[in-house]
């Protein structure tokens, strides 16, 4: 099993990429802190973790399924945390998703990443990048977690916001585009429920970490939770809004779209009233009976007068009322 291992040792960074098998031994020593990380593990895999840590039966079987709800599961020796990291194209407005589960210990840490596309190095740096805070153990290393995954929903439901600009500067262009605003709208729309979905259980999951019962959380950590709290309810917040902006968006388009229908209706009728006027005299001056000037120039230039007179009274008339 490939894997990565670090060991902190009162707070220290002692030791990297040691074996699984030695994780136990470690834990022996309660000033002893381990990190575990396994990227698309076989269930041999996650059955030799849970050997070493002691693991409930049930949260192995949910780090083995994939497409987890994002939760928090309590157990007697461990907590279960799921979460996802996001990404958005900002070509295609796609939304992907990454999901990490997480068991956490009194003094060890485990992720499980279902694929390569988790930013786990990032959590890494997150973690050396604040050393003085290591000296907290999981409390510490779970929340360097947090805080990256909530982190990348504020990142995509910015981006979102930014593509969502865009796409009101669409609507009201000059040049319409119905087509590529129906587009981009469904699949910004498509993007805002899939974020919707990992980031409404996320909030209830950073809430319940940071309940005093169930003692996760360091007394020093918990200002650093509560920031992470708190960008999880502008990021729920912040979803809902353009769920709703975007609804309107779509509102209004089809709104505008009626409305250039209507305008287009108005103009086909009142040049077809137009035409319909030099159809009207030629058709009336076709009949087989003599009519005033027949056979005679003079017939056809009253024709001729009546056709040009009454068309451009007509359109003058339109054009008056807005119609042309």
């Amino acid at each position: 099993m490939s894997a990565r291992t670090r060991l902190y040792r009162n707070g220290v960074l002692e030791l990297e990429d040691f074996p699984v098998a030695d994780v136990s031994d470690h834990l022996r020593d309660p000033s002893s802190v381990v990190w575990v990380d396994v990227c698309e593990p076989g269930a041999s895999d996650i059955a030799m973790i849970a050997e070493e840590l002691q693991l409930h039966r049930l949260a192995v079987e949910d780090a083995v399924t994939e497409h987890q709800r994002p939760k928090l599961d309590r157990y007697d020796t461990h907590l279960f945390v799921t979460g996802y990291a996001v990404h958005l194209d900002p070509v295609s407005g796609r939304l992907t998703q990454a999901e990490v589960d997480t068991f956490v210990t009194r003094q060890a840490l485990v992720t499980v990443r279902k694929s390569e596309d988790f930013p786990i190095a990032d959590v890494v740096e997150r973690w050396d990048a604040s050393p003085d805070l290591a000296k907290h153990g999981t409390s510490f290393l779970l929340y360097g977690l947090l805080d990256v995954i909530v982190d990348g929903h504020f990142l995509a439901v910015q981006s979102l916001d930014d593509e969502i600009e865009g796409l009101e500067d669409m609507l009201f262009d000059e040049l319409p585009k119905s087509r590529e605003v129906l587009r981009r709208s469904f699949e910004l729309r498509k993007s805002l429920v899939l974020l919707r979905r990992v980031v409404v259980p996320m909030r209830e999951v950073v809430n319940s970490l940071m309940r005093r019962d169930l003692r996760v959380v360091d007394p020093a950590m918990e200002p650093y939770y509560q920031d992470v709290y708190d960008h999880v309810l502008r990021v729920t917040e912040w979803t809902e809004s353009l769920r709703d902006l975007v609804n309107t968006i779509l509102e209004t388009h089809m709104t505008m779209q009626g409305n250039r229908m209507n305008s287009i209706m108005k103009k086909v009728t009142s040049w077809a009233a137009i035409i319909a006027v030099p159809t009207a005299i030629t058709g009336y001056y076709g009949q087989n009976v003599p009519y005033p000037g027949f056979g005679q120039p003079m017939g056809f230039w009253v024709s001729t007068i009546s056709i040009i007179v009454i068309s451009g009274t007509l359109y003058l008339v339109f054009r008056a009322n807005d119609w042309l």
